[in-house]
């Protein structure tokens, strides 16, 4: 147990540095000046509790008129880094009699604060180190069991969760609204909500569980990003994964929003019905698809999709005239073709998923709890602190000018798409 050090007193603490690394050989001295950090921590911690109790009491041995005086010392703990090491916590009383005469220090508080170890646990919890495996990580270290490791998360996780649902919305200048789920379990899925503003910053929104991709989840998640300020300036561009409920929700909240379904989702439902020795062909189609400027190329593009579906097989071409317009959506907007990359499908979402799913992958149960909303929370903002604007961001000036043109505009493109499928159908009968 440390006690409090006297004049005179020599020890590694007392050691200059220099001295202590002199006299190791190249091997220890990294755990040389390990144990000196940690011991000069101690030594100053122990000091400052001593400074405290004279600061309360006076100087020891002299007479004084202070309200407290000493009462000796009792056995305690405090928090050095990542270990817990005993101390001889000295004790202060109230001279007058009565009910809580003593007094607690302030520094022997800070001391047993411990944020630094709790901050290390939870790091290496959300790292994938599991809660029963922390002991032997911080061995040195009180309050590494497996159930104060979790007590621990529960509060930690939900800072996250409040911390996303928190953030206003309102001074953000919206131009694009991405939504698209991420399956938990059987029974368990996340819708999560991710806005791209008018200068190119990408912004997790929120997210909402449910047991599937319905419209009441969605419908919630939507009205609370209402209420935090969401409140697209103009037109507003929604990209889904292709679910109708999303489709339907966002179309009820705005009604004059365009709905651009997720290429990539689509070309994936799509190979699902394909042998391999067409998968390439689809590949190639699509790859074109994304690449087309303007809707006359993207039109002419499709019916060479429709067509080579037709040769191949009747449920694909099915699941591509489900997409109807929502599959060209953005080519109405005659945007360049570089803004493809990133308004043509959810990937400014899925990116996200992959740090989400690493950080899950080890969970085997989810509680019917907040459990799975703190973890969700956790993995969107570590996300977002990688996220950069998003790809050829300049040109997002020309998107901001098509969602404000009349909608007569859009209207008239609408009824071109909806001729030339029509057209299409009938030759594929």
């Amino acid at each position: 147990m440390v006690q409090p050090k006297r004049k005179g007193d020599h020890g590694m603490e007392n050691l200059a540095l220099h001295e202590l690394l002199g006299q190791s050989c190249r091997a220890e001295v990294a755990t040389v000046f390990e144990r000196y950090v940690r011991g000069s921590v101690l030594l100053m911690l122990v000091t400052a509790m001593e400074e405290e109790v004279t600061a309360l009491c006076g100087a020891p041995y002299a007479p004084s008129s202070a309200t407290f005086e000493r009462g000796g010392s009792a056995p305690g703990k405090m928090h050095v880094g990542s270990e817990t090491v005993p101390v001889a916590r000295p004790r202060v009383r109230r001279k007058a009699a009565g009910p809580g005469r003593e007094v607690p220090l302030e520094t022997y508080a800070a001391g047993r604060d411990g944020g630094t170890l709790r901050e290390a646990l939870m790091r290496a919890l959300a790292a994938g180190v599991s809660s029963r495996d922390q002991g032997p990580l911080y061995p040195a270290a009180a309050g590494t069991s497996r159930s104060q490791v979790s007590r621990e998360w529960v509060e930690y996780g939900e800072r996250f969760v409040s911390a996303l649902r928190s953030r206003s919305l309102a001074a953000e200048d919206f131009v694009v609204l991405m939504l698209d789920g991420v399956v938990l379990s059987a029974d368990q899925v996340a819708i999560v909500a991710l806005g791209i503003t008018a200068d190119g910053r990408k912004m997790m929104l929120d997210m909402q569980l449910g047991a599937s991709e319905n419209e009441e989840v969605c419908a919630d998640l939507l009205r609370r990003l209402v209420e935090r300020g969401f409140a697209p300036r103009r037109r507003l561009l929604a990209i889904l994964d292709g679910a109708p409920a999303l489709s339907k929700c966002v179309r009820r909240q705005w009604s004059d929003c365009l709905v651009q379904r997720c290429l990539v989702h689509k070309e994936r439902n799509i190979r699902a019905y394909l042998s391999k020795r067409h998968h390439g062909e689809l590949g190639r189609l699509f790859q074109r698809l994304r690449q087309s400027q303007g809707l006359r190329q993207a039109l002419e593009v499709h019916g060479q999709l429709r067509a080579f579906l037709k040769r191949v097989n009747a449920q694909a071409l099915t699941s591509l005239e489900e997409a109807g317009e929502e599959l060209l959506a953005v080519f109405m907007l005659e945007l360049p073709n570089t803004l493809h990359l990133s308004l043509l499908s959810t990937n400014c979402i899925e990116n996200p998923f992959r740090n989400v799913r690493a950080r899950l992958g080890r969970v085997k149960r989810w509680r019917k709890t907040t459990m799975a909303e703190r973890w969700l929370a956790y993995g969107l903002l570590t996300a977002e602190k990688g996220f950069r604007s998003i790809a050829h961001y300049r040109e997002l000036p020309h998107l901001v000018r098509a969602l404000e043109q009349p909608a007569e505009t859009l209207e008239a493109a609408k009824k071109k798409i909806a001729a030339v499928l029509d057209k299409e159908l009938d030759t594929t009968k």
